[in-house]
């Protein structure tokens, strides 16, 4: 505890009332509803709201410039610079606003490989802060080791204190800032949870390129023969719920890294999206939500405590955060080999994209680099129904370094362990948003496991004509006529408009990566 202390005074935190460092869960839960933080639902998790802000807040997150960082993050819309001086006032706010106030401490890992993982700290004015860090990161397995902690990030959440955009420089009162040399992340402004998960991604994507790890958004799952697949996708486009599968064992729903040693998990929990949540369809994660979980957002009948997951009153982005060790078929710890399958899944709102196609490597580099999906209502503030977007790596929001060094990094590891790659669309069709169906999760479940178990290997396959990917024309438990996503639409010209129009942005969009090789870009969509 000494220790603990003279690291935090170093922090220039002091005066506190009490601090609650390393509490377990069950200790956290009590004390967030002893402090009204939430209620328990019937099923044991903590409900919790988190206020006006509901999804992340990208346009609010900077990293500081500074010798460290300048020559290598890529700044810009996503990267956003903040100054020094800046950073100093905000880190000042903090200090002052730390002072009488109990304060909840929990130290953890982010990497479930021992050779690579980051000792972080997670100083929280919430119990159920606090619960969340402990729940999604990965918790030490000894007494030597909680003893012997040294972190080397710290996060320091503040979600009731908000800046003064015209004192702080920043664009509101919410401020989510990385400091790489002074390895600190500061929170302030939003009671979100995913803003802690994801600083520390931020901070995993910047650190592991540079020993020779590829970091990855996506999740992992592995076969009874030691066959690991890895699924890529934004928020919300079933990186979760395709993972969990009762037949093959998650490794993680989320944040991976991908070493000469196989790939591992960042983390040490899940958190998973619940909106229209049925124990029919996803009865892993409905089953995992209990007594140590957290959910975001839900709606609830006062009395009984029930959660309705069908409703969106409060957002559409409602989330669960539940420990690993909650799924039946979990793989501890939470490392695996060298993928065999890699899937790429986006939620098309055109409704043009086929629900699966397998990808040569050139165009499995175009579409890794492209990241083309739509973000889904709440995952971000204002999004309130899909929008379009290229998102290069499945991970912009998340990278600090130029997408190019990731996309090298996959495409090396491509080449040496002979992967295959799927695209898969878990969005509409029959038409766009609005007009056509979500895929079925029954259908696009079928379609990876006839990937994964290789029963597509011995179909025929037929290229798109204008995304040039290649359809197959059977798969088991599918209808034949879905495989076609034309075949979907009553107007077929309409379809061919839509679909010429999603190649074009393709075409606008890869604009932006003059330096890929020529037959990369030849691998893309022809919208003539």
């Amino acid at each position: 505890m000494d220790l603990l202390i003279k690291q935090l005074n170093g922090l220039g935190l002091s005066n506190w009332k009490d601090l609650h460092v390393n509490w377990s869960s069950p200790q956290l839960v009590e004390e967030a509803i002893r402090r009204r933080e939430g209620v328990l639902a019937n099923n044991g998790a903590l409900i919790v709201e988190t206020g006006e802000r509901t999804g992340r807040s990208p346009n609010d997150r900077y990293v500081v410039e500074e010798p460290s960082t300048r020559d290598h993050i890529a700044w810009g819309k996503v990267n956003k610079p903040m100054s020094e001086a800046q950073f100093e006032r905000l880190l000042g706010k903090i200090q002052s606003y730390f002072q009488g106030r109990d304060l909840f401490v929990q130290d953890l890992f982010a990497g479930q490989d021992p050779e690579y993982r980051l000792p972080i700290r997670v100083v929280s004015e919430l119990a159920w802060g606090a619960l969340f860090a402990r729940t999604m990161f990965v918790r030490p397995r000894s007494v030597d080791e909680v003893a012997n902690h040294q972190p080397e990030f710290t996060v320091l959440h503040a979600p009731r204190l908000h800046a003064v955009p015209e004192v702080d420089g920043t664009r509101s009162h919410v401020f989510v800032v990385i400091h790489f040399a002074r390895k600190l992340i500061l929170i302030g402004g939003t009671m979100y949870g995913g803003e802690i998960k994801k600083s520390i991604f931020s901070v995993m994507n910047f650190l592991l390129p540079f020993k020779n790890v590829f970091p990855m958004h996506c999740s992992a799952n592995v076969g009874a023969d030691g066959d690991v697949a890895l699924f890529f996708g934004l928020s919300g486009t079933g990186k979760t719920s395709l993972s969990a599968d009762p037949e093959r064992k998650l490794i993680g729903d989320d944040e991976h890294g991908w070493s000469d040693r196989g790939i591992f998990n960042f983390e040490g929990g899940c958190y998973a999206k619940t909106i229209r949540l049925s124990p029919e369809k996803e009865p892993q994660i409905y089953n995992a939500i209990r007594f140590g979980s957290i959910t975001e957002n839900v709606v609830y009948d006062p009395i009984t405590r029930a959660i309705d997951y069908d409703s969106d009153k409060i957002t559409e982005n409602t989330r669960a955060t539940y420990p690993l060790e909650h799924i039946d078929n979990i793989q501890l710890p939470a490392i695996g080999g060298h993928p065999r399958n890699v899937l790429f899944l986006t939620a098309d709102a055109f409704g043009v994209l086929p629900p699966i196609a397998k990808l040569t490597p050139e165009m499995a580099m175009y579409h890794f680099i492209s990241g083309y999906t739509s973000k889904l209502a709440g995952t971000e503030t204002g999004i309130d129904e899909p929008v379009a977007t290229f998102s290069e790596c499945f991970a912009a929001p998340f990278l600090p370094l130029p997408a190019t060094r990731y996309a090298e990094m996959l495409g090396e590891k491509m080449r040496q362990h002979k992967v295959n790659v799927w695209l898969v669309n878990t969005g509409w069709s029959g038409g766009p948003y609005g007009v056509g169906k979500r895929i079925d999760i029954r259908f696009t479940r079928a379609m990876v496991k006839a990937a994964l178990n290789g029963d597509l290997d011995r179909v025929e396959f037929r290229p798109d004509p204008i995304f040039r990917v290649l359809v197959p024309t059977q798969c088991p438990g599918v209808p034949a006529e879905i495989l076609n996503p034309r075949n979907t639409w009553e107007d077929k010209s309409a379809y061919d408009l839509k679909a010429r129009e999603l190649a074009r942005r393709f075409q606008e969009n890869f604009k932006r990566f003059p330096n890929a090789s020529e037959e990369i870009k030849a691998a893309g969509p022809k919208s003539d």
